[in-house]
Protein backbone atom coordinates (compact mmCIF):
# COMPACT_ATOMS: atom_id res chain seq x y z
CA UNK A 1 0.00 0.00 0.00
CA UNK A 2 1.10 3.26 -0.67
CA UNK A 3 0.05 7.13 -0.46
CA UNK A 4 2.18 8.62 -2.90
CA UNK A 5 5.37 9.03 -4.31
CA UNK A 6 8.33 9.74 -2.42
CA UNK A 7 10.44 12.53 -3.99
CA UNK A 8 13.42 14.81 -3.22
CA UNK A 9 12.81 18.20 -2.15
CA UNK A 10 14.26 19.94 -4.67
CA UNK A 11 10.97 20.83 -6.94
CA UNK A 12 9.35 23.31 -4.73
CA UNK A 13 6.35 24.69 -5.99
CA UNK A 14 6.57 28.02 -4.24
CA UNK A 15 9.41 30.46 -4.93
CA UNK A 16 12.37 31.06 -3.72
CA UNK A 17 13.99 28.44 -0.57
CA UNK A 18 12.28 25.64 0.37
CA UNK A 19 10.77 26.95 4.04
CA UNK A 20 11.05 23.30 5.42
CA UNK A 21 14.59 22.50 4.57
CA UNK A 22 15.13 26.07 5.67
CA UNK A 23 14.06 24.82 9.33
CA UNK A 24 15.76 21.88 9.57
CA UNK A 25 19.12 23.37 8.20
CA UNK A 26 18.58 26.06 11.11
CA UNK A 27 18.12 23.13 13.65
CA UNK A 28 21.36 22.35 12.51
CA UNK A 29 23.71 25.15 11.99
CA UNK A 30 22.27 27.03 14.23
CA UNK A 31 20.77 24.84 17.39
CA UNK A 32 23.88 22.28 17.20
CA UNK A 33 22.04 19.39 16.75
CA UNK A 34 23.70 16.44 14.41
CA UNK A 35 20.73 15.55 11.83
CA UNK A 36 16.90 16.36 11.26
CA UNK A 37 14.81 14.78 8.68
CA UNK A 38 10.93 15.21 8.12
CA UNK A 39 8.18 14.23 5.95
CA UNK A 40 5.49 16.03 4.30
CA UNK A 41 2.35 14.90 2.79
CA UNK A 42 -0.25 16.89 0.75
CA UNK A 43 -3.73 16.43 0.56
CA UNK A 44 -3.53 14.85 -2.31
CA UNK A 45 -1.03 12.32 0.01
CA UNK A 46 1.99 13.08 -2.31
CA UNK A 47 5.19 13.00 0.07
CA UNK A 48 7.91 14.89 -0.03
CA UNK A 49 10.92 14.01 2.42
CA UNK A 50 14.03 16.38 3.65
CA UNK A 51 17.50 16.03 5.01
CA UNK A 52 20.18 18.25 7.30
CA UNK A 53 22.85 17.50 9.12
CA UNK A 54 25.26 14.28 9.43
CA UNK A 55 23.74 10.90 9.96
CA UNK A 56 26.82 9.26 11.28
CA UNK A 57 29.12 11.90 13.17
CA UNK A 58 32.32 8.76 13.25
CA UNK A 59 31.81 8.57 9.62
CA UNK A 60 30.40 11.46 8.12
CA UNK A 61 27.52 9.21 6.68
CA UNK A 62 24.46 11.04 4.89
CA UNK A 63 21.69 11.00 6.70
CA UNK A 64 19.02 8.23 5.12
CA UNK A 65 16.26 10.37 3.30
CA UNK A 66 12.89 9.26 5.56
CA UNK A 67 15.45 6.95 7.80
CA UNK A 68 14.05 5.11 10.89
CA UNK A 69 13.85 6.83 13.85
CA UNK A 70 12.79 6.00 17.43
CA UNK A 71 9.02 7.75 17.79
CA UNK A 72 9.18 7.51 21.71
CA UNK A 73 5.87 9.23 22.78
CA UNK A 74 3.97 8.73 19.44
CA UNK A 75 4.02 4.95 20.88
CA UNK A 76 1.16 6.62 22.79
CA UNK A 77 -1.42 6.81 20.07
CA UNK A 78 -0.86 3.37 18.50
CA UNK A 79 -1.97 1.97 22.39
CA UNK A 80 -4.48 4.28 22.71
CA UNK A 81 -6.19 3.33 19.43
CA UNK A 82 -5.98 -0.05 20.27
CA UNK A 83 -7.62 0.68 23.89
CA UNK A 84 -10.49 2.06 21.66
CA UNK A 85 -10.62 -0.35 18.98
CA UNK A 86 -11.93 -2.69 22.33
CA UNK A 87 -14.18 -0.11 23.35
CA UNK A 88 -15.43 -0.09 20.07
CA UNK A 89 -15.71 -3.89 19.88
CA UNK A 90 -17.80 -3.76 23.75
CA UNK A 91 -14.56 -5.31 25.70
CA UNK A 92 -13.00 -2.37 27.24
CA UNK A 93 -15.02 0.31 29.10
CA UNK A 94 -13.61 3.74 29.54
CA UNK A 95 -15.52 4.54 32.17
CA UNK A 96 -14.78 1.09 33.87
CA UNK A 97 -12.07 1.69 36.73
CA UNK A 98 -8.67 0.13 36.46
CA UNK A 99 -9.38 -2.80 38.97
CA UNK A 100 -11.90 -4.23 36.82
CA UNK A 101 -9.29 -5.53 34.19
CA UNK A 102 -6.22 -5.83 36.55
CA UNK A 103 -7.47 -6.56 40.19
CA UNK A 104 -5.35 -5.55 43.41
CA UNK A 105 -2.77 -4.07 40.93
CA UNK A 106 -2.55 -0.63 41.36
CA UNK A 107 -2.27 0.66 45.20
CA UNK A 108 0.31 3.17 46.63
CA UNK A 109 0.19 6.02 48.84
CA UNK A 110 -2.98 7.75 47.70
CA UNK A 111 -3.51 5.24 44.64
CA UNK A 112 -6.43 2.99 44.18
CA UNK A 113 -6.96 1.19 41.18
CA UNK A 114 -10.50 1.14 42.16
CA UNK A 115 -10.39 5.05 41.43
CA UNK A 116 -8.84 5.17 38.39
CA UNK A 117 -10.94 5.27 34.86
CA UNK A 118 -9.40 3.82 31.79
CA UNK A 119 -10.38 7.50 30.25
CA UNK A 120 -8.23 8.44 32.84
CA UNK A 121 -5.48 6.32 31.71
CA UNK A 122 -5.56 7.34 28.25
CA UNK A 123 -5.68 10.96 29.11
CA UNK A 124 -3.52 11.71 32.29
CA UNK A 125 -5.68 12.65 34.62
CA UNK A 126 -5.41 9.57 36.66
CA UNK A 127 -2.80 11.06 39.33
CA UNK A 128 -0.12 8.40 39.21
CA UNK A 129 3.20 9.45 39.34
CA UNK A 130 5.36 8.88 36.38
CA UNK A 131 8.07 6.43 37.00
CA UNK A 132 10.86 7.83 34.24
CA UNK A 133 12.47 10.14 36.39
CA UNK A 134 13.77 7.02 38.20
CA UNK A 135 15.39 5.24 34.89
CA UNK A 136 18.56 6.90 34.60
CA UNK A 137 19.79 6.86 31.28
CA UNK A 138 22.67 4.70 31.56
CA UNK A 139 20.40 1.82 33.00
CA UNK A 140 17.98 2.26 29.91
CA UNK A 141 20.67 1.74 27.20
CA UNK A 142 21.59 -1.66 28.91
CA UNK A 143 18.43 -3.36 31.18
CA UNK A 144 15.60 -4.54 30.24
CA UNK A 145 12.09 -3.89 32.15
CA UNK A 146 8.92 -5.69 32.59
CA UNK A 147 5.73 -3.78 32.24
CA UNK A 148 5.56 -5.22 35.87
CA UNK A 149 9.30 -3.43 36.60
CA UNK A 150 7.89 -0.09 35.87
CA UNK A 151 4.99 -0.05 37.39
CA UNK A 152 6.43 -0.98 40.78
CA UNK A 153 8.79 1.44 40.45
CA UNK A 154 6.06 3.91 40.17
CA UNK A 155 4.01 2.60 42.82
CA UNK A 156 7.19 3.82 45.16
CA UNK A 157 5.54 7.42 44.91
CA UNK A 158 2.55 8.79 46.41
CA UNK A 159 -0.07 9.92 43.74
CA UNK A 160 0.08 13.38 42.41
CA UNK A 161 -3.39 14.53 42.79
CA UNK A 162 -6.86 12.86 42.97
CA UNK A 163 -8.01 11.00 39.91
CA UNK A 164 -9.99 13.35 37.70
CA UNK A 165 -8.80 16.63 39.31
CA UNK A 166 -6.18 17.87 37.08
CA UNK A 167 -3.79 16.78 33.72
CA UNK A 168 0.13 15.93 34.38
CA UNK A 169 1.91 13.73 32.23
CA UNK A 170 2.76 10.11 33.33
CA UNK A 171 4.28 7.24 31.18
CA UNK A 172 2.99 4.89 33.82
CA UNK A 173 -0.69 5.51 33.02
CA UNK A 174 0.10 4.12 29.73
CA UNK A 175 2.10 1.12 31.00
CA UNK A 176 -1.25 0.13 32.76
CA UNK A 177 -3.39 0.69 29.43
CA UNK A 178 -1.13 -1.72 27.49
CA UNK A 179 -1.50 -4.54 30.29
CA UNK A 180 -5.07 -4.02 29.94
CA UNK A 181 -4.76 -4.17 26.07
CA UNK A 182 -3.06 -8.07 26.75
CA UNK A 183 -5.23 -9.46 30.03
CA UNK A 184 -8.22 -8.50 27.51
CA UNK A 185 -6.64 -10.11 24.33
CA UNK A 186 -4.47 -12.79 25.45
CA UNK A 187 -2.22 -11.34 23.33
CA UNK A 188 1.07 -9.62 23.58
CA UNK A 189 0.80 -5.99 22.89
CA UNK A 190 2.92 -5.58 20.16
CA UNK A 191 1.33 -8.20 18.26
CA UNK A 192 -1.76 -6.36 19.05
CA UNK A 193 -0.73 -3.25 17.35
CA UNK A 194 0.84 -5.06 14.47
CA UNK A 195 -2.00 -6.68 13.48
CA UNK A 196 -4.62 -3.78 14.34
CA UNK A 197 -3.09 -0.75 13.55
CA UNK A 198 0.39 -1.68 11.98
CA UNK A 199 -0.61 -3.37 9.08
CA UNK A 200 -4.31 -2.46 8.64
CA UNK A 201 -3.01 0.74 7.39
CA UNK A 202 0.20 -0.33 5.75
CA UNK A 203 2.80 0.72 7.18
CA UNK A 204 5.63 -0.81 6.75
CA UNK A 205 8.61 0.74 8.25
CA UNK A 206 6.76 0.78 12.00
CA UNK A 207 7.19 -1.90 14.53
CA UNK A 208 7.29 -2.35 17.93
CA UNK A 209 11.08 -4.00 18.87
CA UNK A 210 10.96 -7.39 20.59
CA UNK A 211 12.42 -7.91 23.80
CA UNK A 212 16.29 -7.75 23.50
CA UNK A 213 16.25 -5.92 20.25
CA UNK A 214 18.48 -2.97 20.59
CA UNK A 215 18.91 -1.95 17.15
CA UNK A 216 17.03 -0.22 14.30
CA UNK A 217 16.34 -2.49 11.25
CA UNK A 218 16.45 0.00 8.28
CA UNK A 219 18.55 2.79 7.21
CA UNK A 220 18.46 4.92 9.97
CA UNK A 221 20.65 8.33 11.31
CA UNK A 222 22.60 8.03 14.71
CA UNK A 223 20.97 8.99 17.96
CA UNK A 224 22.94 11.19 20.13
CA UNK A 225 22.37 12.25 24.05
CA UNK A 226 23.96 15.60 25.71
CA UNK A 227 24.51 14.93 29.52
CA UNK A 228 24.46 18.66 30.06
CA UNK A 229 24.21 21.81 26.89
CA UNK A 230 28.13 21.58 26.93
CA UNK A 231 28.48 18.25 27.28
CA UNK A 232 29.99 15.87 24.61
CA UNK A 233 27.58 13.87 22.17
CA UNK A 234 27.46 10.78 22.61
CA UNK A 235 25.96 7.69 20.62
CA UNK A 236 23.21 5.71 22.11
CA UNK A 237 21.82 4.49 19.13
CA UNK A 238 21.78 0.93 19.84
CA UNK A 239 19.24 1.27 23.64
CA UNK A 240 17.01 -1.25 24.97
CA UNK A 241 14.18 0.52 24.68
CA UNK A 242 11.73 -2.01 27.26
CA UNK A 243 11.52 0.94 29.63
CA UNK A 244 9.28 2.95 27.30
CA UNK A 245 7.08 -0.15 26.51
CA UNK A 246 3.61 0.76 25.67
CA UNK A 247 4.33 4.57 26.31
CA UNK A 248 7.48 5.15 23.92
CA UNK A 249 8.85 1.76 22.49
CA UNK A 250 8.16 1.90 18.96
CA UNK A 251 10.66 2.70 15.47
CA UNK A 252 9.38 4.28 12.83
CA UNK A 253 9.62 7.04 9.67
CA UNK A 254 8.35 10.79 9.24
CA UNK A 255 6.15 9.11 5.92
CA UNK A 256 4.65 6.32 8.42
CA UNK A 257 3.50 8.60 10.90
CA UNK A 258 2.11 10.83 8.28
CA UNK A 259 0.05 7.89 6.91
CA UNK A 260 -1.00 6.40 10.40
CA UNK A 261 -1.94 10.46 11.77
CA UNK A 262 -3.95 10.81 8.48
CA UNK A 263 -5.87 7.11 8.22
CA UNK A 264 -6.86 8.00 11.99
CA UNK A 265 -8.03 11.20 11.31
CA UNK A 266 -9.61 9.73 8.17
CA UNK A 267 -11.87 6.95 10.54
CA UNK A 268 -9.86 4.12 9.25
CA UNK A 269 -8.96 2.88 12.41
CA UNK A 270 -11.89 3.79 14.20
CA UNK A 271 -15.33 3.68 14.51
CA UNK A 272 -16.66 7.35 14.75
CA UNK A 273 -17.94 7.50 18.19
CA UNK A 274 -14.10 6.16 19.39
CA UNK A 275 -12.69 8.84 17.61
CA UNK A 276 -15.03 11.46 18.82
CA UNK A 277 -14.09 9.96 22.78
CA UNK A 278 -10.11 10.14 21.16
CA UNK A 279 -10.41 14.16 20.36
CA UNK A 280 -11.96 15.32 23.40
CA UNK A 281 -9.58 17.14 24.79
CA UNK A 282 -8.57 18.74 28.57
CA UNK A 283 -6.83 22.11 27.72
CA UNK A 284 -2.75 22.30 28.67
CA UNK A 285 -2.68 25.87 30.16
CA UNK A 286 -2.72 28.42 28.40
CA UNK A 287 -0.73 26.97 25.15
CA UNK A 288 -4.22 26.31 22.87
CA UNK A 289 -3.13 22.47 22.90
CA UNK A 290 -5.15 19.68 24.60
CA UNK A 291 -4.54 16.16 25.14
CA UNK A 292 -7.49 13.86 24.21
CA UNK A 293 -7.32 10.00 24.43
CA UNK A 294 -3.44 9.59 23.49
CA UNK A 295 -3.66 12.44 20.96
CA UNK A 296 -2.80 16.10 21.30
CA UNK A 297 -4.30 18.85 19.07
CA UNK A 298 -1.71 21.83 18.43
CA UNK A 299 -3.20 25.37 17.28
CA UNK A 300 -1.44 26.49 13.87
CA UNK A 301 0.15 29.66 13.14
CA UNK A 302 -2.21 30.11 10.07
CA UNK A 303 -5.39 29.05 11.86
CA UNK A 304 -6.89 25.78 12.81
CA UNK A 305 -5.04 23.21 14.44
CA UNK A 306 -3.23 19.58 13.73
CA UNK A 307 -3.49 16.57 15.66
CA UNK A 308 -0.59 14.23 16.65
CA UNK A 309 1.47 13.26 19.63
CA UNK A 310 5.34 13.65 19.39
CA UNK A 311 8.08 11.76 21.55
CA UNK A 312 11.41 11.84 23.11
CA UNK A 313 13.85 8.73 23.96
CA UNK A 314 17.33 8.82 24.43
CA UNK A 315 18.66 9.60 21.25
CA UNK A 316 15.68 11.17 18.91
CA UNK A 317 13.05 13.68 19.38
CA UNK A 318 10.06 13.66 17.01
CA UNK A 319 7.20 16.30 16.24
CA UNK A 320 3.92 16.05 13.82
CA UNK A 321 0.56 15.48 13.05
CA UNK A 322 -1.56 15.59 10.50
CA UNK A 323 -5.26 17.74 9.52
CA UNK A 324 -8.08 17.02 9.07
CA UNK A 325 -7.78 17.46 5.65
CA UNK A 326 -5.29 15.36 4.92
CA UNK A 327 -2.36 17.33 5.35
CA UNK A 328 0.62 15.14 8.11
CA UNK A 329 4.05 16.85 8.50
CA UNK A 330 6.39 14.89 10.64
CA UNK A 331 9.96 15.94 12.09
CA UNK A 332 12.70 14.31 13.61
CA UNK A 333 16.37 15.31 15.23
CA UNK A 334 18.84 12.88 16.40
CA UNK A 335 19.32 13.97 20.36
CA UNK A 336 17.15 15.42 22.28
CA UNK A 337 17.48 19.28 22.94
CA UNK A 338 18.63 20.67 26.27
CA UNK A 339 16.52 23.75 26.10
CA UNK A 340 12.90 24.41 24.82
CA UNK A 341 13.71 26.63 22.80
CA UNK A 342 15.31 24.22 19.81
CA UNK A 343 12.12 21.95 20.81
CA UNK A 344 10.01 24.95 19.76
CA UNK A 345 12.38 25.47 17.01
CA UNK A 346 11.71 21.71 15.47
CA UNK A 347 7.42 21.87 16.33
CA UNK A 348 8.22 25.19 14.49
CA UNK A 349 9.31 23.14 11.10
CA UNK A 350 5.85 20.96 11.47
CA UNK A 351 4.02 24.40 11.50
CA UNK A 352 6.13 25.65 8.38
CA UNK A 353 5.35 22.76 6.89
CA UNK A 354 1.25 22.46 7.34
CA UNK A 355 0.99 26.14 6.95
CA UNK A 356 2.20 26.57 3.48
Amino acid sequence: MTMGALAPPAASSAAGPDTVQQGLSALVRSDGLPAALAGVQDREGRTRTYTAGVGDLATGAKVPRDGQVRIGSNTKTFTAVVVLQLVGEGRIDLAAKADTYLPGLVRGEGIDGRRITVRQLLQHTSGLPDYEKDVEDDVLGRRYFEPRDLLDIALRHKADFAPGTKWKYSNTNYVLAGLIVQKVTGRPLAEEIDRRVVKRVGLRHTYFPTAGDVTIREPHPKGYHRDAADAPLRDVTEIDPSAAWAAGQMISTNSDLNRFFTALLAGRLLPPAQLTEMRTTVPLGKTGAGYGLGLMSRPLSCGGAYWGHGGDIAGYETRGGATDDGRAASAAVTSIPTDGETTKHLESVVDTALCR
